[in-house]
């Protein structure tokens, strides 16, 4: 793969980055990060790729692990006043959907976010996230009742 075919192939992945970071991380420098990160990384790390038409799935796990060791070394601790003001920023922004999916455990959230915002299917999911099928239809059938019972909760709240 040439440079402006992985460059090509990086933009028509950006979105599906940005909700794979944010899925992940809450704020977006960190996401901006966490992505920034994974195309480098892709890039000296491309003669690894075995297929190029699996790019996307690759680039994805790049940067799920580039995530998962930005939270590791984050700092354990955020003032409380930051917390709050991202939390009310946030709520005027999103919906009650974005909302209820940010409140899933982060191994449900990923897995719901990959398939039903994402569009990959099960067995892409099992590549991507290196877990059997039957653990990624476990995750979704629970991630779908975690949502009714948000949702169902957050329309009690709004009522």
């Amino acid at each position: 793969m040439n440079k402006s075919t992985f460059i090509e192939k990086v933009l028509e992945a950006e979105h599906t980055l940005y909700h794979v970071s944010k899925s992940i991380l809450i704020y977006d420098q960190d996401c901006e990060d966490a992505v920034q990160g994974a195309i480098l990384k892709a890039y000296d790390k491309l003669n690894t790729l075995k297929e190029e038409k699996y790019f996307k799935t690759w680039l994805i796990r790049i940067l799920i692990n580039e995530c998962y060791s930005l939270k590791r070394r984050a700092s354990k601790v955020v003032p409380y006043e930051e917390c709050i003001e991202v939390y009310n920023d946030d709520k005027k922004d999103y919906s009650e959907l974005y909302l209820a999916i940010c409140k899933l455990p982060p191994r449900i959230r990923i897995t719901i976010v990959l398939y039903y915002i994402e569009g990959y299917c099960v067995d892409e999911i099992k590549e991507i996230l290196k877990i059997p099928s039957g653990t990624v239809k476990s995750r979704l059938s629970k991630g779908r009742k975690l949502l009714k019972i948000k949702l169902k909760n957050m329309e009690v709240i709004y009522e």
